[in-house]
């Protein structure tokens, strides 16, 4: 019988895994728009260069392996903009269907709360409804579309653009 999932920080000694996961999704999906995956130890910085308080990593291990991860990252660079933070959530694909994305989004979402982080986006491209519904049940809401400004895979896609604020009631 498996051990349950247990929800916790991410160490350096995880990002094998996490790369696998996310490079999953480079090579064979929209879930991410990047197209070069991603590799120890020259990726490391990934991990090791946020701070952790206002920008987590989290991982769901199952069996003593990671089996999903997620994480908020920042969503620019500009200073006015340090109140809200990306939303990332992945999953292995042999462990999809548990639960565990909505697992990991609820525990990103406590960590923020406890932050400076007041507004959480998630941006979902075309083609993810599993995604936008995770993000729905979580209590995100539709803010809008980016038309037509991704191209992957030869085909170019439009972005959904959803967000929670943690400010408000």
């Amino acid at each position: 019988m498996s051990e349950p999932t247990a929800i916790r920080p991410a160490r350096q000694d995880d990002l094998g895994a996490i790369f696998a996961i996310y490079n999953v999704e480079v090579a064979t999906g929209t879930a991410t728009f990047d197209t070069d995956s991603r590799r120890r130890p020259a990726d490391d910085g990934w991990l090791t260069d946020r701070d952790p308080e206002v920008h987590p990593v989290l991982v769901a291990e199952r069996d003593g392996a990671v089996v999903g991860w997620a994480s908020l990252g920042p969503w620019s660079p500009k200073g006015a903009y340090r109140r809200s933070a990306e939303v990332s959530v992945y999953v292995d694909p042999a462990a999809r269907g548990a639960g565990l994305g909505a697992a990991l989004l609820e525990a990103l979402i406590e960590r923020a709360r406890g932050s400076e982080v007041a507004v959480l986006i998630a941006r979902i491209a075309e083609g993810n409804p599993v995604s936008v519904h995770l993000h729905e049940r979580a209590g995100f809401e539709r803010v809008g579309i980016l038309r037509r400004s991704g191209e992957k895979f030869g085909r170019v896609l439009d972005v959904e653009v959803l967000d929670l604020h943690l400010d408000q009631g």
